[in-house]
C-alpha cells in the first residue's frame, strides 16, 4: 500500500515538472528581443506583425499598420500600453538597403588581387531595428575585401632597400620568388626595380590574395 502511494505521489510530481518544462519551452524566443514598456514605433521587427503590401512606390515613406505579437508590451508617446499602431518606412525591399543597414558575412576564400577584381555569393541579414519588404536574409554578389594584415608601406620600404635580397616577397609570403631574388642578387638589380614600382602601384600583393591594411 505504502509503495502504491509512493508511486501515486511520484506521478503527480513529475506531471507537475512536465507542465512547468512546457511553460518554459512554450514561452515565445522573441520576447528577449522587445524591450518591455518601451515605445511601440520603436520595436524591432521581430516583435510585430505587419502585413507589408509590396505595391507601395519605390523609394517613398509609406505607413503600414502593426499590431504587437503575443506577450509584448509597449506603450504610445503617452505612456499608455498599446496593442496597434502605424509604423513609417521607406517602400524597399531588404535586399536594396544601403549596406550600412545589413550585414553580411565575408569570406578568405578568394584572391583580392586580380584584374578584374574577384567577386564572391555573400549571405546577408538585416539589422534588427531596419524594417524593410520581402526576405530579411539574402544573397549579395560583393567585391573580395578581405586582409591578412600585411602593410603596404612596410612592404614597398622592404623592397627599396632590401628588395635586392627578396626581403619584400618574402615579406608577402612569396617564398620561391624571394629565394630567386635572394641567389640572383635580385635579377642582378633589374628585378629589384621592377618589384618596386609593381608593389609601388599595388600590382603584387600578399600571396594568400588579401588585400593590404
Amino acid at each position: 500500500m505504502a509503495l502504491w502511494k509512493f508511486l501515486e505521489w511520484a506521478l503527480i510530481l513529475w506531471q507537475l515538472l512536465d507542465v512547468q518544462r512546457g511553460a518554459i519551452t512554450t514561452e515565445p524566443s522573441y520576447l528577449a528581443d522587445c524591450p518591455s514598456a518601451g515605445r511601440c514605433v520603436k520595436l524591432p521587427p521581430v516583435c510585430m506583425n505587419c502585413p507589408l503590401y509590396w505595391n507601395c512606390t519605390y523609394g517613398k515613406d509609406v505607413s503600414f499598420n502593426c499590431t504587437v505579437k503575443p506577450g509584448v508590451q509597449c506603450t504610445d508617446e503617452n505612456k499608455m500600453e498599446q496593442k496597434t499602431f502605424q509604423i513609417t518606412m521607406i517602400c524597399r525591399f531588404c535586399w536594396q538597403l544601403p549596406p550600412t543597414e545589413y550585414r553580411c558575412k565575408e569570406t578568405t576564400k578568394c584572391k583580392t588581387v586580380q584584374c578584374p577584381r574577384e567577386y564572391f555569393i555573400s549571405n546577408c541579414t538585416t539589422l534588427e531595428h531596419v524594417h524593410c519588404l520581402g526576405n530579411r536574409t539574402f544573397q549579395k554578389k560583393m567585391y573580395c575585401n578581405w586582409t591578412g594584415g600585411y602593410k603596404w608601406s612596410t612592404a614597398l620600404a622592404l623592397s627599396i632597400t632590401l628588395g635586392g635580397f627578396g626581403a619584400d616577397r618574402f615579406y608577402l609570403g612569396q617564398w620561391k620568388e624571394g629565394l630567386g631574388k635572394l641567389f640572383s642578387f635580385g635579377g642582378l638589380g633589374i628585378w629589384t626595380l621592377i618589384d618596386v614600382l609593381l608593389i609601388g602601384i599595388g600590382y603584387v600583393g600578399p600571396a594568400d590574395g588579401s588585400l593590404y591594411i
